[in-house]
Order: C-alpha cells, then structure tokens, then sequence
C-alpha cells in the first residue's frame, strides 16, 4: 500500500531549523502552524507561528521529526509546496517553493495563486 502524500514536504535545514526554533522557546508546545494571511502587494502571505492549542481541524503533517499544523483555510493554497530555511550574509528565513502560486510581489512579500 502506498503512502499517501504530504501536503507540504520540509527540506533537512526547514525542519533543523524549527527544532531550534520549538528547543530554544522556553516553554512545550506542539510544533508550528503554517498558514497564510492577506498582506501585501499580491494578496496573500506565508504566517508560521508556534502552536500551542491543537485545532481539530488542521492538518497534521510530520516531516523529518517535525510537526507542522497546516490551517484547513489555507490548505489548497499550500498543497505540494515545499518550506526550506535559507541563511545568507543579510538575511535568514523560511522560503516557499510553492506550485500554485501565479506570481508575488516585487519585494517577495506576497504571492497570489
């Protein structure tokens, strides 16, 4: 039987980096939530925050010892991405290499699908 495929997937540095992130918090907490909110030139905007409250709703992914909670709203805009942590010279963050999304703003803030 096959297994079914996650609705995101993690690169090695996404899911060390949300280890550090959830060991250096101070206080347990479930894993992070993935979302997106409107924001921005093009609409919509990736929102990663801890989780501390399960929602029955989400959807559950775990991916290289990580658990990322995924919110039903935001689910059809984020299926069959991928989150990677890139850290250069300026700046270090969370990327998305996201296939439904259409185009983004010129400063990368936003995307639309």
């Amino acid at each position: 039987m096959a297994q079914a495929k996650s609705a995101i997937t993690l690169t090695d540095a996404a899911a060390a980096r949300i280890r550090e992130l959830l060991a250096a918090r101070g206080k347990p907490c479930h894993g992070v939530r993935l979302g997106t909110k409107t924001k921005g030139c093009s609409g919509l905007a990736y929102a990663v925050d801890y989780v501390d409250d399960i929602n029955p709703a989400d959807e559950v992914i775990e991916d290289k010892g990580v658990k990322v909670f995924i919110d039903p709203q935001s689910l059809l805009y984020l299926i069959g991405s991928e989150m990677d942590f890139v850290q250069d010279t300026f700046t270090s963050g969370f990327t998305f290499n996201n296939p439904n999304a259409k185009g983004s703003c010129g400063c990368g803030e936003s995307f639309h699908v």
